[in-house]
């Protein structure tokens, strides 16, 4: 059974860094492509950024490109999202999502989902 988890969500002030983590089990990592989603109150789940398996091709939607940063350390079995000039619209729960297709995160469907981490910015 594959199972996704994230850490590091948290409540920052505007323009506050911050880093959330995702692992993986149950399948191999070097295997999955993985990504990050999410969601506000009221809003529909967001897809904001996705890579290869390999950590290449990194996509970023609009709201977060320039400001945001995907990467993952497959010998640590680690997704990475680096936060910079957080904004109060960043409120949301983030979903870490991985899949062995890679269409599937491109039609903004992946497979497997972790059960999310809130993060805030507000001042």
């Amino acid at each position: 059974q594959v199972q996704l988890a994230e850490s590091g969500g948290g409540s920052v002030q505007p323009g506050d860094p911050l880093t959330l983590s995702c692992t993986a089990s149950g399948i191999p990592f070097e295997d999955i492509h993985m990504g990050w989603f999410r969601q506000a109150p009221g809003k529909e789940r967001e897809r904001i950024s996705y890579l290869w398996r390999d950590g290449s091709v990194p996509f970023y939607e609009d709201s977060v490109k320039g400001r945001f940063s995907i990467s993952r350390d497959n010998t640590k079995k680690l997704l990475y999202l680096e936060l910079s000039d957080t904004k109060p619209e960043d409120t949301a729960v983030y979903f870490c999502a991985a899949d062995t297709v890679w269409a599937n995160f491109v039609l903004g469907r992946p497979t497997y989902w972790g059960q999310g981490t809130q993060v805030t910015v507000s001042s």
